[in-house]
């Protein structure tokens, strides 16, 4: 938990929420979650991913599933047939972290006019 120190609030490296944050410093983690949640059967291959994921390169699809499979919180499968065969799935643990995610993108779907206010600002700032 964050500390209170001299009344005033410390979030220690440690801190559950500092330890959350890492995972959403990634750019892609919460997508790629967030898209397996709601794949039939919670798994998708590679490139149905990447097709779905508009903007995301394959190196980078590929340094985030990796990530998020050293977590826990996705699972990879290989298929034992030729040409080769690999899908991703969430683990339960996945399906933890899937919840949160998914009344966080909900949040931005219902305020889309807030999130438009917000890069307006940052756009006229950085003129």
């Amino acid at each position: 938990m964050p500390a209170w120190v001299e009344g005033k609030l410390f979030f220690y490296a440690d801190s559950p929420p500092r330890r959350l944050m890492e995972l959403f410093s990634v750019k892609w983690s919460t997508m790629v979650l967030h898209a397996l949640s709601h794949w039939p059967g919670e798994r998708a291959r590679t490139g149905e991913l990447q097709r779905s994921l508009q903007g995301i390169s394959k190196k980078m699809l590929f340094q985030t599933l990796k990530e998020l499979e050293m977590r826990g919180l996705i699972a990879r499968h290989v298929y034992d047939v030729i040409p080769p065969k690999v899908d991703y799935r969430l683990t339960p643990l996945g399906r933890t972290f899937a919840e949160p995610i998914e009344q966080m993108y909900q949040w931005g779907l219902e305020n889309e006019s807030a999130l438009d206010k917000m890069e307006a600002c940052y756009q006229a700032a950085s003129r």
